[in-house]
């Protein structure tokens, strides 16, 4: 009809969460493993500050040249200091890339074609507001505060202190788990085949979600 306005059916959405060092890309992974359509908001923050990029402009006004490289990309290690040491330059960060990285994962999900499509957001404690109606069920990977620092210090090569101040900038253990509808647990470490099949049950039960 003339003049109707066409709403798009948003395929079924299951958020993935947890903190650092959960595992979120090992479970997200395995997902993707099963044909799952994956939307990453780290990687589309990855994208949104490539050169040319608005945000990247925008950065470099709010924040200051000093964050970009000679090649004129994001210097992410400058940045990273930026931000531990100026509250500010956080609050400005935010305010430049998460509506855009909201904007572009609604695109992302509502233009995936699969049975339901996985939605990893690390900080999502900390922004439900933003994503609530874009979800239709969140999966909190979930270990003990023990086993993230253990990884963290790890997998970055940090110092405890610095760890522990990174882990204790994010959303609590129990915070994460009120808003579950689902908790995948990886406190081993390299259990890959435990994950797996957690992934797999947890694949069924959204697949069935999906199309109930």
């Amino acid at each position: 009809m003339d003049g109707a306005v066409v709403k798009l059916r948003r395929p079924f959405c299951v958020g993935l969460t947890g903190g650092i060092g959960s595992g979120k890309s090992t479970v997200a992974a395995l997902f993707a493993e099963r044909g799952v359509e994956v939307v990453d908001t780290d990687r589309l923050a990855r994208e949104l500050v490539e050169p040319g990029q608005e945000a990247l402009a925008e950065i470099a006004t709010q924040i200051g040249a000093a964050v970009l490289t000679a090649a004129g990309r994001l210097d992410r290690a400058a940045l990273r200091q930026r931000i531990g040491r100026e509250p500010e330059t956080r609050r400005r960060l935010e305010a430049i890339l998460h509506p855009r990285i909201r904007a572009l994962a609604g695109e992302r999900v509502y233009a995936a074609t699969g049975p339901y499509v996985l939605l990893v957001i690390p900080l999502l404690a900390e922004n439900r507001d933003a994503y609530g109606e874009l979800l239709d069920r969140v999966l909190v990977v979930d270990c003990s505060p023990e086993r993230q620092l253990e990884r963290v210090i790890r997998r970055d090569a940090m110092d405890a202190e610095h760890a522990q101040a990174i882990l204790g900038v994010q959303a609590s253990r129990a915070a994460r788990l009120a808003m579950a509808d689902d908790i995948l647990s990886n406190e081993a470490d390299g259990d890959r085949e435990d994950l797996a099949l957690q992934v797999a049950a947890l694949d069924m039960h959204y697949k069935a979600l999906a199309v109930a």
